[in-house]
């Protein structure tokens, strides 16, 4: 059995809020008497992405589980790859793989420089690709990145969700190892499906998202900043069967 948990939109800034709650769900994961396969963290990192930021999120997301990280729209990919992987600056996209034992993890980046929403770039789309054909028969790949490829019905959103996704789910409908996508950007826990597969969403650690259904006191007041962080696991089964909890952590 894997165990993942996953993480998004910590949103690191000068205050100590972002870094209180950030420090809670690390704690917890830190606290668990089991060790994780992997901790995923999907985007935005840093809020303004400022080297400081980066700085304190490097000593936050130290684990004592292996830890991917993947960029989303608040964070900068240069400063992102110096100050929090800790290697030389590029405007590159930040892709990278995990083949942990019966699983493979693909995070790719979908973040735009200077934009907000998403899209993956040629590189990007190749480089999963070779990742894809390297992977042996009956291994899953969970593919990661920042922003939904598809839509959540939340306005708010969807407005700058993942765009130009029919190229992803054209190279998925080639690779059927694919077991599921993992995102964040939303800041709500979410499930739903794309080209065929399963779409999980984490919830935000720094703010939950107000659906459009929901009370707010003004058209502009989108999250709930008084919900605690949250998180959740992954679970993936000797049959193959991708099962995810979610999970609230005291703050």
């Amino acid at each position: 059995m894997i165990v993942i948990a996953h993480l998004s939109d910590i949103h690191i800034d000068s205050g100590q809020r972002s870094i209180e709650r950030t420090r809670a769900v690390m704690d917890h994961l830190e606290e668990l008497p089991y060790d994780l396969d992997a901790v995923l963290v999907t985007g935005d990192i840093a809020d303004h992405a400022l080297p400081a930021e980066y700085e304190r999120a490097r000593g936050l997301l130290t684990s004592r589980h292996p830890v991917m990280i993947c960029p989303g729209n608040h964070d900068e990919r240069s400063a992102f790859r110096q100050h929090l992987l800790g290697r030389p600056g590029s405007a590159a996209p930040v892709n990278q793989v995990s083949r942990a034992a019966g699983v493979v993890i693909a995070l790719c980046d979908s973040s735009v420089p200077g934009k907000d929403e998403g899209f993956l770039e040629d590189e990007t789309l190749a480089w999963l690709e070779d990742v894809l054909a390297g992977t042996p028969d009956g291994v899953p790949v969970l593919v990661g990145f920042h922003h939904p490829p598809t839509t959540l019905h939340v306005p708010f959103v969807d407005g700058i969700r993942q765009f130009g996704a029919e190229r992803l789910a054209a190279l998925t409908d080639r690779h059927p190892r694919i077991a599921a996508f993992l995102c964040g950007h939303a800041h709500t826990p979410a499930a739903t499906t794309f080209a065929g597969r399963p779409v999980l969403v984490a919830p935000g650690v720094v703010s939950t998202l107000r659906l459009p259904w929901e009370h707010r006191s003004h058209p502009q007041d989108h999250v709930h900043l008084d919900q605690p962080p949250a998180l959740a696991f992954h679970v993936l089964d000797d049959e193959g069967r991708l099962t995810t909890h979610y999970r609230f952590v005291g703050n």
